[in-house]
């Protein structure tokens, strides 16, 4: 049996492409099973979906905590998450990075397959959605399956929910990233912290679980704690504003949906620790001084 887990954020397709692989290998004959892992439904936010591939009936149901393949669909997440915590000793990571893999560090000694997906994606697709070019990458990688049957099983998945049009071009996608995924070897020098969870009992949820702030041994929970998850690492777009464009109007401050726009007495600032690149500001914007760049 194979196990693969995806690591990504909420709106990047995780749980697609899981359901991909696992359609493409029911194409070449075998049996497969994808299944996500998420709390809230928030887009951005770390979510988890797995895919198991055997030649045989798969009855395991819990998640995959020994992987023999990772992919990594942000490499933001390498930064605050061990994407390869239980990987096997001879297993693989496939990560979405403009990088060479040597200079990508997971933390361990490990094979490893990089390829620019979110610059793919936009070429194809016109969106940073990376999903389905990952998969291209992973079969170039590892060769779990044929990039035939991941075209398939993006047409089943993707085709049928998306339409053909959709499919055909995500479909597209898988094999452009897999024509320029580069393999090679990383040196694990970062240290690997297990990351803090807050696990309350009984006794320590506030009556009538009201929402209050909370300092716990994983840091603020509750109303407040943003200023310990800063979530700009999220954005595959930034806003670059122009000051002397600027006629101060305000509509960018009003309608951003994460407050992260301030007024000055001249100017308008951004702060890029907690903004998400979602591009709104500069599509209200009425004199055009606000543009998104990569």
């Amino acid at each position: 049996m194979y196990e693969v887990r995806f690591h990504g954020r909420g709106g990047q397709g995780a749980v697609m492409a899981a359901q991909a692989l696992a359609s493409a290998a029911f194409q070449e004959g075998g049996y497969a099973t994808a299944f996500p892992f998420f709390g809230a439904e928030r887009r951005g936010a770390p979510v988890l979906a797995f895919t198991r591939i055997d030649d045989k009936r798969i009855y395991r149901k819990t998640q995959v905590y020994e992987p023999d393949f990772v992919v990594v669909l942000d490499e933001t997440l390498l930064d605050t998450i061990n994407v390869v915590e239980g990987l096997k000793k001879d297993g693989m990571v496939v990560v979405n990075t403009a990088k060479r893999p040597e200079d990508v560090d997971v933390g361990m000694d490990i094979k490893l397959a990089t390829v620019d997906v979110t610059s793919v994606a936009l070429e194809i697709l016109k969106q940073p959605a990376t999903n389905s070019a990952i998969l291209g990458a992973l079969a170039k990688a590892t060769g779990l399956v044929k990039i035939e049957s991941v075209e398939k099983g993006i047409m089943q998945v993707f085709g049928d929910r998306l339409g053909p049009v959709i499919g055909e071009r995500n479909a597209k996608a898988a094999r452009v990233a897999y024509d320029r995924t580069v393999v090679g070897q990383t040196k694990g020098h970062r240290k690997l912290q297990a990351a803090k969870k807050w696990l309350p009992d009984v006794k320590e949820l506030p009556m009538g679980v009201t929402a209050i702030p909370l300092k716990t041994e994983a840091g603020l929970v509750g109303p407040g704690s943003f200023v310990e998850n800063k979530t700009g690492s999220w954005k595959v777009f930034r806003p670059e504003y122009s000051k002397d464009k600027c006629t101060m109007c305000n509509f960018c401050w009003f309608y951003c949906p994460e407050g992260c726009i301030y007024r000055r007495e001249d100017r308008m600032d951004f702060d890029m620790d907690y903004c998400k690149g979602c591009g709104i500001c500069a599509n209200e914007c009425p004199a055009d001084a606000i543009k998104m760049v990569r």
